[in-house]
């Protein structure tokens, strides 16, 4: 990607995209549309049609979604699949008819089977069932990737996509029903620190495995790929029947229980941490084989206690 290039953010005031905005800025690019879904409504075909055809991009990350934790996914099971399944099929679309040179798809690692062998490959995609609390939004992303690569077979695009873990930093949703589990126990600890409570009831046994990958490390990840040369791009993610897609992460993973430790830890708590069993616990461990990213050349910087930190100063700071 040349500096001047035209680069279309979809989601670009989100966790994933308002990173990787940050990413591009420090990196000298400034040709950047990043529209409000206020004015762009991702979920309707003629409005991301026209956009297309004025705006033309060069370029497309591909960050919008609708996305939440365990709560949130069980709730609106019918929402995460419909708008999730829109806003790909659309943007996806509109970049071929407008011949996007490259597109960037931000995909999760819940696409992978919950007794998926780990740490989990690229390979073991759609060889199991899935965990049934996020399985509606696990299978509109696995869509999203297969559209990729049936777009590179037909009409040999550059679609691309990248499964990061857990994610968590600068622009997180710290919503105590409707955020992932990093940031619901930030503002938790936070906010019985605030109010000088005996304990912290966190959900689950505490025993499931998790991988966290602080967010700019993603977007410097995600920037990595589109940066790619052709022919590296070629062989190793344009490829058919290689995937399409690569793993994004750290390698590394925690217990909840340690997870929530640190950030008691972080933010300064001195009361109880107390688990809630009757709770569910999701997939028993998710740890990502990121080795194929490491042999293109990448690998994550933050260590978890430093994005935590970062991101509880983050919070902070707007909360």
């Amino acid at each position: 990607m040349n500096k001047e290039a035209k680069i279309y953010i979809a989601g670009a005031n989100g966790l994933v995209g308002s990173a990787i905005v940050r990413r591009l800025h420090s990196n000298g690019y400034t040709n950047l549309l990043t529209p409000e879904s206020s004015a762009l409504d991702l979920t309707d075909q003629q409005a991301v049609a026209t956009f297309f055809q004025t705006q033309k991009p060069e370029y497309v990350f591909l960050a919008a979604a609708k996305v939440g934790g365990i709560h949130a996914n069980n709730t609106y099971p019918a929402e995460f699949i419909h708008l999730n399944l829109a806003i790909q099929n659309h943007v996806i679309h509109q970049s071929y008819l407008s011949g996007v040179k490259r597109l960037l798809f931000l995909g999760s690692s819940c696409i992978y089977p919950k007794l998926a062998p780990q740490p989990m490959s690229e390979e073991h995609l759609l060889t199991g069932l899935l965990e049934p609390t996020n399985e509606p939004y696990a299978i509109a992303k696995i869509a999203g990737i297969k559209m990729c690569e049936s777009y590179n077979r037909q009409y040999n695009t550059q679609f691309v996509a990248i499964m990061p873990t857990n994610l968590y930093g600068p622009g997180d949703n710290f919503h105590p029903e409707n955020s992932h589990v990093l940031p619901a126990l930030i503002r938790r600890f936070h906010e019985a620190k605030q109010a000088s409570s005996s304990e912290v009831v966190v959900w689950g046994s505490g025993t499931p495995l998790r991988e966290f990958l602080y967010v700019d490390d993603m977007a410097d990840g995600s920037v990595f790929v589109m940066k790619l040369d052709d022919a590296t791009l070629t062989k190793n993610l344009l490829n058919y029947p290689k995937p399409c897609f690569v793993n994004l992460g750290t390698g590394v993973d925690v217990t909840i229980r340690e997870l929530a430790e640190t950030v008691k830890e972080v933010v300064g708590f001195e009361g109880n941490l107390v688990l809630d069993p009757t709770k569910p616990d999701g997939t028993p461990r998710k740890l990502l084989d990121v080795s194929r990213m490491k042999t293109l050349g990448w690998t994550a910087k933050v260590s978890l206690r430093e994005g935590i930190e970062k991101a509880y100063c983050w919070f902070l700071d707007h909360f």
